[in-house]
């Protein structure tokens, strides 16, 4: 198995701010996909669209007010089924770090390098939508291949 792995410091004095936006639709719609629907809090199961690109869908495993927040694909593209997405915060002056991990690819294939791109600009609407009120979730995301 292969992972994603990325770290972002968000200028955020409190986790909270980063755990909120990662767990309510709004926050979500915010910096991933303005097609997102479902319930953030651990038990829920939260629905990402992408347009005619299809989506994915997420179980909420766990969600630790300002720690962490962890989901497992339960639909999406096969390459994502089963795998787990992990968020851990921590607070480290002024500065919210997190953490993330997409966890358990089966194979490093050209789909997982794309995917690794795309988290990384992802990671950056979520940073600017917590820093300065305005993210750039899909369908006004950087585009980075035809497969956006």
């Amino acid at each position: 198995m292969v992972d994603i792995l990325h770290s972002v410091g968000v200028k955020a004095p409190a986790p909270e701010k980063v755990y909120d936006v990662l767990t309510t639709i709004d926050g979500l719609a915010g910096w991933w996909t303005e097609e997102t629907s479902g319930d953030g809090d651990a038990g829920g199961t939260v629905a990402f669209r992408f347009g005619d690109k299809g989506g994915f869908d997420m179980e909420v495993l766990e969600a630790v007010p300002g720690k962490s927040v962890s989901w497992r694909v339960v639909d999406g593209p096969p390459e994502w089924v089963g795998t787990t997405i992990d968020w851990q915060l921590r607070q480290d002056g002024d500065w919210t770090r997190i953490l993330f991990a997409h966890r358990g690819w089966a194979e490093p294939v050209e789909f997982m390098h794309h995917c690794s791109t795309k988290w990384g600009t992802f990671l950056m609407s979520l940073k600017a939508l917590v820093e300065t009120g305005q993210g750039a979730p899909a369908p006004r995301d950087l585009r980075i291949t035809d497969w956006d």
